[in-house]
């Protein structure tokens, strides 16, 4: 699956944002899909994922209670909804697409997007 993320940028600490992740192809009604994110000079790391049917969600501990996944599957689109942004969640963005759950989770998904940049100030 060819994957475009959007609607990163620049954002001041405890604001809100969200971003979205297109899916160019039939597969994105069955397949689950996370978001990851990388910061400077550190591992990706794992954010969030959603079932195919958004009916399982799970969440990074750092991350619980402020953010929301949810999905479109008319649209072919994710969507990770950002409040009470701080600066530690400074990075770039990576949503996830694949058929096994366990392995988006895991890091080990089907397809990558490209990325975006989210930036939060203090």
């Amino acid at each position: 699956a060819q994957l475009v993320e959007s609607g990163g940028g620049l954002v001041q600490a405890g604001g809100s944002l969200r971003i979205a992740c297109a899916a160019s192809d039939g597969t994105f009604s069955i397949n689950a899909m996370g978001w990851f994110r990388q910061a400077a000079g550190k591992e990706r790391e794992f954010v969030a994922v959603i079932s195919w049917s958004g009916g399982t969600t799970n969440y990074a501990d750092s991350v619980k209670g402020r953010f929301t996944i949810s999905r479109d599957n008319v649209k072919n689109t994710v969507y990770l909804q950002m409040n009470n942004l701080k600066p530690v969640d400074t990075g770039i963005y990576y949503c996830a697409s694949g058929y096994v759950f366990d392995l988006v989770v895991a890091g080990n998904p089907d397809s990558w997007g490209q990325g975006t940049q989210v930036t939060v100030s203090s």
